[in-house]
C-alpha cells in the first residue's frame, strides 16, 4: 500500500560566522554569540560596584539624598534601593530580570544578578547577565548622631505636678512604657517635680503634649528661642519648651471643693476624697456615696487644693461599725456609687489607746472594714485647716476624721508581691527613701483599684513563687490572668554569634 505525501516544508539552512566561520543560524549581524560578545559589550558604562550606607544604631539604609528607610535583607525595598543606584547607566539597556546572591550577612556585601538586553549591530538583540557587588559601609544617621550627643536637641517637654507625691508620675510613667511613646526621646532626666523629656524634633514633643493631656489632667504652654538664622535662604533654628502642668490632687487626697463647684456637681459636700486620678479626677463624698468627674479645663476654672500631705495620714482603730443600706437622696443629687458601701463609724488613733477619746465619722469604706481593722485617715477635729474655702465653711460640717484606705502590713506585702513594673530609663537627680516609700504606695494602689491596672502593664516576677490565695482577709492581689509574661531575648535563642552580624 502506498501512501501520499505532500511536499516537504522547506528547512531553514546555516550561514558561517563572519568572524570565526562556525555554522550558526542566520542573524542581522551575521555574527555568533560569542564573537558578537567579543565585539560588544553592552554593560559598558554600567558600574560593577557601588556603595551602600548603613546606620548600625537603628538599622536604615541611606536613600540619597537625606532620606533613611528600614530595609529588610534580599527584600524588595533594598533591591528598589540598590538599583536606584545604578538607574541613570541602566536607561540605554533593558533590565529584564535582577535578583540578589547570597552573601554572609556579615559580609558587609550585597550582590546583585542583573540580566539586560540591548540592541547591537544592524538590530540584533543581545542578552547579557552580569553581577553588580555593593559595599555596605556604616554611616551614622542624624537621628541616632543626636541620640548619642544626648545634649543636642530641638525640644524639651517639662512635665510639673506641685504637690509633694509623685504618684501621678508614676501612673504617668506606665502609660508611657505601654504607648511606646518614650522610644523616640533623646534624654529623660528627672528632678524633683517632674521629668523633662528631649526630643531632635518638634513634632515629636508635640505628639508627647498631646498624650498628655489626653491622659492626665493638665495645661500647657509653650515658647521658642532662636539659636541661628541664615539671612541668605530665610531660614530659622529654634530650640521649642513645652510646659506641661498636672493638677496638684493625686489619689487619697481629701479636697475642699469651692460652694459653687460642689453646688455644680449635684450639691455633693465640700469635703471629698481623690479616689483615682486618671484623665479626670474622681472624688467620692465619704458622708453620701456620691460621685463627681472633674476634667482639666473645669479644675483650671475652679481650683482647689489638698487639705493634708500623705504623711498626716493617722492609724485609727474600727471600735464599731454600722453599715448604712438606705439614705435618702438630697434635692439635685447626682450619681452614687456601686462599688463602696456607706457606714457609720466609731474609731480611736492607735497613739491613743490608753484614753477614752473616740470620733465618730462616715465613710466610704464600709465594705471592707471590721471592727478591729486598722484604718488610715486624716484627722480634721484636732489640725488647722489653712484653706480659703474650708475656713468660710459651717464647723458643723466638717468631719471629725475621714478614712482613705484600710491598713495592711506593708513587709508581709512585699514578700507576697510575685509581679512587678518596667521602668524608664532616665536620668535621676538622686533618690530618697521617701521616693522609695511613695513607690510601694503606688503599688499598693493597683493592687486595691482594679480600673487603675487596667491602663498598666504588669508583668510576672519569676523569682517569687506562687502561692495560692486562701487567705480572705489578707490584702487585695493581683491574680495571674492579669499578669504578662517578661519576654527575654537569649543569644541562644537567636542564633548566637549570628544574633549580631549586622551591628559588628
Amino acid at each position: 500500500m502506498e501512501y501520499m505525501t505532500g511536499p516537504a516544508a522547506p528547512t531553514q539552512g546555516n550561514i558561517l560566522c563572519c568572524q570565526c566561520g562556525v555554522p550558526i543560524p542566520p542573524n542581522p549581524a551575521n555574527m555568533c554569540v560569542g564573537c558578537l560578545r567579543a565585539q560588544v559589550d553592552i554593560t559598558e558604562g554600567i558600574p560593577k560596584q557601588g556603595t551602600l550606607h548603613f546606620c548600625k544604631q537603628c538599622e536604615r539604609y541611606l536613600q540619597p539624598p537625606g532620606t533613611w528607610i528600614q530595609c529588610a535583607l534580599e527584600s524588595r525595598e533594598l533591591l528598589a534601593l540598590c538599583l536606584k543606584k545604578i538607574k541613570a547607566s541602566l536607561s540605554k539597556v533593558r533590565l529584564i530580570d535582577a535578583g540578589f546572591i547570597w552573601t554572609e550577612p556579615h559580609s558587609k556585601r550585597l550582590k546583585l544578578k542583573l540580566t539586560v538586553q540591548k540592541e547591537v549591530i544592524n538590530g540584533a538583540v543581545l542578552q547579557q547577565v552580569f553581577v553588580v557587588e555593593y559595599i555596605v559601609q556604616p554611616q551614622m544617621c542624624e537621628d541616632c548622631h543626636r541620640i548619642e550627643a544626648k545634649d543636642f536637641w530641638k525640644a524639651v517637654v517639662q512635665v510639673r505636678q506641685k504637690t509633694l507625691h509623685k504618684k501621678t508620675f508614676y501612673y504617668l510613667e506606665q502609660l508611657i512604657l505601654k504607648h511606646r511613646l518614650h522610644q523616640n526621646t533623646l534624654r529623660i532626666k528627672e528632678i524633683h517635680d517632674g521629668l523633662d523629656f528631649y526630643y531632635s524634633s518638634k513634632q515629636q514633643a508635640q505628639k508627647m503634649v498631646d498624650f498628655l493631656q489626653c491622659t492626665v489632667p493638665s495645661r500647657s504652654k509653650s515658647s521658642q528661642r532662636l539659636i541661628s538664622h541664615d539671612i541668605h535662604s530665610n531660614v530659622y533654628n529654634y530650640k521649642s519648651t513645652f510646659s506641661v502642668e498636672i493638677v496638684p490632687i493625686c489619689k487619697d487626697n481629701v479636697v475642699c471643693l469651692s460652694p459653687k463647684l460642689a453646688q455644680s456637681l449635684g450639691n455633693m459636700s465640700q469635703i471629698c476624697v481623690c479616689i483615682r486620678v486618671t484623665s479626670t479626677i474622681h472624688l467620692i463624698d465619704p458622708s453620701t456615696l456620691q460621685i463627681a468627674e472633674i476634667d482639666g479645663n473645669t479644675y483650671w476654672r475652679h481650683p482647689f487644693n489638698s487639705l493634708f500631705h500623705p504623711k498626716q495620714l493617722e492609724e485609727f482603730i474600727i471600735m464599731d461599725i454600722n453599715r448604712v443600706h438606705e439614705k435618702k437622696k438630697g434635692a439635685g443629687a447626682g450619681a452614687r456609687s456601686n462599688k463602696h458601701t456607706l457606714a457609720e463609724a466609731w474609731v480611736q488613733k492607735t497613739s491613743e489607746l490608753n484614753t477614752d477619746h473616740q470620733y465618730f465619722c462616715c465613710t466610704h469604706l464600709g465594705h471592707i472594714l471590721n471592727p478591729g481593722d486598722l484604718v488610715l485617715g486624716f484627722d480634721l477635729a484636732n489640725c488647722n485647716l489653712n484653706d480659703e474655702f474650708a475656713n468660710k465653711m459651717n464647723p458643723h460640717n466638717i468631719p471629725d476624721v475621714v478614712l482613705i484606705k484600710k491598713s495592711y502590713d506593708r513587709t508581709k506585702r512585699q514578700r507576697r508581691r510575685n509581679w512587678k513594673l518596667k521602668e524608664l530609663e532616665r536620668d535621676r537627680e538622686g533618690t530618697d527613701t521617701d521616693d522609695e516609700r511613695q513607690y510601694q504606695d503606688f503599688l499598693e494602689d493597683l493592687e486595691e483599684d482594679e480600673a487603675i491596672r487596667k491602663n498598666v502593664n504588669i508583668y510576672r516576677n519569676a523569682d517569687v513563687p506562687v502561692e495560692s490565695d486562701t487567705d480572705d482577709d489578707g490584702p487585695p492581689r493581683i491574680s495571674l490572668a492579669e499578669m504578662l509574661e517578661d519576654l527575654h531575648i537569649s543569644q541562644d535563642a537567636t542564633g548566637g554569634e549570628g544574633a549580631n552580624m549586622m551591628t559588628e
